[in-house]
């Protein structure tokens, strides 16, 4: 997927337009986790709106927790699982968006232009 060590660093405008992948990868996997999220609470808590719903998701995947906590066994159950899962969602997102930059770091200070190892 990135060059190689023995490769040149690549041009500020292909970075740009990799970081910009990558932050579009981000936000769909966290757009993906929110809807995941709404949808188990309708589907565990059927008497919550759905803006409640989306409001929980998203405090939960920002680390803050649920405004409205559930009440029967599944919804708490649930809760469990998608905070867990949401801890490393946004560890994930984290590191999908730094991984670009981490690269062109490592890669400029290891990058041999003569090419010879």
């Amino acid at each position: 997927m990135y060059e190689s060590r023995t490769e040149a660093v690549i041009s500020p405008r292909q970075f740009r337009h990799r970081l910009m992948w990558h932050g579009l990868g981000a936000c769909l996997l966290l757009v993906g986790s929110i809807l995941f999220g709404v949808l188990g609470h309708l589907y565990f808590e059927p008497h919550i709106p759905l803006h409640d719903a989306i409001f929980n998701a998203t405090l939960l995947l920002g680390g803050v927790g649920p405004v409205i906590l559930p009440e029967s066994v599944g919804g708490k159950l649930f809760f469990a699982g998608y905070g867990l899962y949401v801890g490393l969602v946004f560890v994930a997102s984290i590191g999908l968006i730094l991984a670009p930059v981490a690269h062109r770091l490592l890669h400029r200070f290891h990058f041999d232009e003569g090419g010879d190892d």
